[in-house]
């Protein structure tokens, strides 16, 4: 199997009221996207236990965020008409579909649950072999376009040995 393009979102928290504060993607052909996004006004939620586990601050977003439509268009840019797949497909299509309402436009691309791509066998392994990836990649911080290189190698490892 080819590699897929994989995308992660890093949010404010989870439940109702939390939203996006981060995008990050690996295309198929390697390249890599990532970008904080500036809170919307009313978008008020945070948790200081997301905080603590994808260590973003609110004075980050505020000081190297970008505007929730600017970071819309860029992914519709780099993304458009392809299938994009995700390990967390319903809180990520939800966070997606926040950012891409305040944006004001439509997403131009699929987002799609990665699980439709392995065997029951493969998702047996898919713990044990993301650690290994993990841990071969030696990424230091756990945050949007390194989760979706995890997720991406990860993914490639699993299919390489038989889906």
């Amino acid at each position: 199997m080819p590699l897929q393009c994989v995308i992660d979102v890093e949010a404010s928290g989870f439940g109702a009221g939390s939203y996006p504060i981060e995008v990050g993607l690996v295309r198929a052909d390697g390249q890599a996207y990532c970008s904080l996004i500036t809170p919307e006004p009313e978008w008020q939620h945070w948790t200081a236990e997301a905080e603590h586990m994808h260590g973003i601050t609110r004075q980050s977003l505020a000081t190297f965020g970008k505007p929730a439509r600017t970071v819309a268009m860029q992914l519709n840019d780099c993304l458009r008409g392809q299938t994009v797949f995700t390990d967390a497909w319903y809180h990520d299509y939800q966070w997606l579909a926040k950012l891409f309402d305040a944006a004001c436009t439509p997403q131009a691309f699929q987002l799609k649950d990665l699980r439709t791509l392995l065997s029951e066998e493969a998702m047996a392994r898919w713990k044990t072999t993301r650690e290994q990836v993990t841990k071969d990649l030696r990424l230091q911080r756990h945050r949007a376009s390194n989760d979706a290189r995890v997720l991406q190698q990860t993914l490639l490892r699993l299919t390489a040995q038989g889906r």
